[in-house]
């Protein structure tokens, strides 16, 4: 690829034939050969209403070629090997038509791209255009050429650096940056004393009323800040030009006073900022910098109002996002009261349900033990009985109907008061080998009735297991326990067994020695896995069909567990399922740690 020539190698004397005129367009072409934009030096220029609508058109719609394709060969030529191509071909202007010489310049960038072309004009025949003025002093070929030269030189100067700030605008949609890229790129590019962006609202195709200074470039330190700075329209004169005519230039008045350039940003025709230049006051400003301020404030203006809809339209979507967000909550807190709405009225019914089940079996449950006090007493009233030993063999039977009563009552008082929170329970030292012995006396009889084999076994030691509790509570814990084994089992028979369990123990604010592990365990008709949840419930049978076959309240287990729990033991059920037996154990606080004097087998105790 060869070098690009230096300006001075461009459109000099040499090149215009004697016979040319003087005058001459100068375009800016981009790389398809679109005119972007058009100046005429000399003093035979065209006037601007001829020429303004060949702005955002192409070349070869102005110009007549000799080939359809000359355009496009020379712009491949100058893309390729960075040449001046010279070309010649008549402008229709009206009702002329003017033979023109035409020189295309590349214009390059620092990474040796071709992106911009400078196309000069030179008109060869004037004749019939008698509405151009030719009272000016005639300017040489040569100051034609320098002219074009010159606006070149301005051109490769600005160009590539205003295609950066272009770029680094339109490539974020960052405000504050498109700001102070904009303010630290021009005001370094064309070295002024201060550049300002300034921000402002308008309606749609409305002057603003007042500007906000977004951002600004210093090129002193001793000059004040203006940022955040508001100026009003109607008090700042080259702000309120700007908005009308796009820009407004303010010579100094004053010796102290800057030169001042403002143009304005748009999007849509809505102006959405300023953009302020200060400078030396002795500072001229070139059309071709003017031109290109103009067109870079389009970028801005663009670029600002895509970052704004940006802006918006993040700020939008976070309050979608927060109001969704909020939504999803409410419809989850919804949900969920729903659900424990649904859940808490499921329980209601299945407890109305277990109380109503419960009701009826108690209730059959405390008339069979009332009938027959009734049924005894009345025959020993009516004189039924043959002799003393029969009378008091009735009155027993009375008496143990009135026991039978007495415990379901106070089952359900019990459960009552558990339920209600009011049980107190008053602890001391319960020695456990008495406590079972009371419970054998208690209750051999009816595994004797069922022949049942009854075991109680405890493990060996040198002195008395003690256990920290209340006895009353403890023996009710038993019976129950001891008795619902019985209850459902047929062959076979129970064992309760004890285990201590060494390990110290933190309950209402005292460290105990250990525990004692108490299981029982019968062989009888055993639970299935899915209804065993339902044993420690409060008013729940497992089967409502077997409660009325066996007979009781249901209430036996719920109350243990409550009684255990409360003397700060837990219960635990175990069966491996229907006719598989089943083992219940529940555990005591230790008082004192006894002293083990072998491990054996545990063995009865004496």
């Amino acid at each position: 690829m060869r070098s690009r020539p230096p300006f001075s190698a461009l459109a000099t004397a040499s090149d215009i034939d004697p016979g040319e005129s003087s005058s001459a367009w100068i375009m800016v072409l981009d790389l398809r050969g679109v005119v972007e934009s058009i100046q005429s030096v000399g003093p035979e220029a065209l006037p601007t209403t001829l020429t303004a609508n060949w702005v955002g058109r192409s070349l070869n719609e102005i110009v007549s070629f000799a080939t359809p394709n000359t355009l496009g060969q020379a712009l491949n030529t100058l893309a390729t090997h960075h040449e001046i191509v010279q070309l010649r071909g008549r402008c229709p202007l009206g009702a002329h038509s003017l033979d023109v010489r035409w020189v295309l310049h590349p214009l390059v960038a620092p990474d040796e791209s071709l992106f911009r072309v400078v196309a000069t004009g030179y008109l060869i025949d004037f004749q019939g255009l008698v509405d151009i003025p030719r009272s000016r002093a005639a300017l040489s070929p040569t100051a034609t050429a320098e002219s074009a030269s010159g606006l070149c030189a301005q051109l490769q100067t600005y160009s590539p650096r205003l295609n950066q700030i272009t770029r680094n605008v339109r490539w974020t949609l960052d405000l504050d940056i498109i700001h102070q890229q904009t303010v630290e790129g021009l005001g370094d590019l064309f070295g002024v004393d201060r550049c300002l962006v300034c921000s402002c609202n308008a309606p749609p195709n409305m002057p603003p009323e007042a500007a906000t200074v977004a951002a600004e470039y210093v090129r002193s330190s001793d000059l004040p800040s203006w940022q955040g700075q508001v100026w009003l329209l109607a008090e700042t004169p080259y702000l309120s030009t700007a908005a009308q005519t796009s820009i407004a230039m303010v010579p100094s008045r004053q010796p102290a006073d800057p030169a001042t350039v403002a143009v304005a940003t748009r999007y849509q025709n809505t102006i959405n900022g300023f953009i302020v230049l200060h400078d030396h006051p002795h500072r001229a400003w070139s059309e071709v910098e003017l031109n290109l301020l103009t067109d870079l404030a389009d970028q801005v203006g663009t670029a600002i109002a895509h970052a704004t809809l940006f802006s918006e339209s993040h700020a939008l979507a976070i309050k979608l996002q927060q109001a969704n967000a909020s939504l999803m909550e409410k419809q989850r807190e919804f949900q969920e009261a729903r659900r424990q709405a649904e859940e808490a009225r499921r329980q209601a019914e299945e407890a109305s349900r277990l109380k109503s089940e419960f009701l009826a079996n108690t209730s059959h449950e405390l008339r069979t033990p009332l009938n027959g006090m009734i049924g005894f007493l009345k025959l020993v009233l009516d004189g039924m009985a043959d002799d003393p030993a029969e009378e008091e063999e009735f009155v027993a039977e009375a008496h143990k109907s009135a026991i039978h009563l007495l415990q379901l009552i106070n089952d359900v008082l019990d459960i009552a008061k558990i339920e209600a929170g009011k049980m107190q329970i008053e602890m001391g030292p319960v020695r456990l080998k008495d406590l079972l012995a009371d419970v054998e006396n208690f209750i051999r009889h009816q595994a004797d009735q069922k022949e049942l084999y009854f075991n109680i076994l405890l493990p060996a030691t040198r002195d008395d297991i003690t256990l920290h509790g209340n006895y009353q509570r403890l023996f009710q814990v038993f019976i129950n326990l001891v008795g619902n084994a019985i209850k459902f089992t047929h062959e076979g028979g129970v064992t309760v067994s004890a285990e201590v369990k060494p390990q110290k123990v933190e309950y209402q604010g005292k460290t105990w020695p250990g525990l004692v592990k108490i299981s029982v365990a019968d062989t009888g008709i055993g639970v299935s896995l899915e209804k065993q949840d339902r044993l420690f419930q409060s008013f729940s049978q497992v089967d409502g069909d077997r409660t009325r076959q066996y007979g009781g309240t249901g209430l036996g287990l719920a109350i243990s567990q409550r009684l255990v729990e409360a003397m700060g033991g837990v219960v635990q059920f175990i069966s491996m399922g229907e006719g598989l037996g089943s083992t219940v154990t529940f555990t005591a606080l230790l008082y004192q740690e006894p002293v083990v004097i072998d491990k054996e087998p545990v063995y009865p105790p004496k």
